[in-house]
């Protein structure tokens, strides 16, 4: 069973910066995507970045094209989401997610493609 938990969330004023943390455990190999979605209340969730572990192609959201990065580190297994001049707009639930992906060394972008999700760490940015 594969499992997600999310870590690095918390209050920053707006041009700091956070990195969030994903542990994923459960897949055999590193051949899966994994991906930092987003959501605030009353709203659409948002694709924030995604990354292939095994390949490491990478999307980010032009949103945060510029400010953050998504990383990996194969040996510990997890997934980064590094947040830089953030702003309050970025204030949001942040969640990781995953799916196997043994036939493609891309991604999708969609949340929706993704069938395994953490329960989210909150950012918030005051300005």
């Amino acid at each position: 069973q594969v499992q997600l938990v999310e870590s690095g969330g918390r209050s920053v004023q707006a041009g700091g910066s956070l990195r969030l943390s994903c542990e994923v455990s459960g897949f055999a190999t590193n051949n899966y995507c994994a991906g930092w979605f987003r959501q605030v209340p009353g709203q659409r969730r948002e694709t924030v970045a995604t990354i292939h572990v095994l390949y490491t192609n990478t999307y980010v959201a032009d949103s945060v094209k510029g400010r953050f990065t998504i990383s990996r580190d194969s040996a510990k297994k997890t997934t980064y989401l590094q947040m830089n001049s953030l702003k309050p707009e970025d204030t949001a639930m942040y969640y990781c997610a995953a799916r196997s992906s043994i036939f493609s060394t891309s991604c999708s972008s969609e949340g929706d493609w993704y069938n395994s999700w953490g329960r989210g760490t909150q950012v918030t940015v005051s300005s």
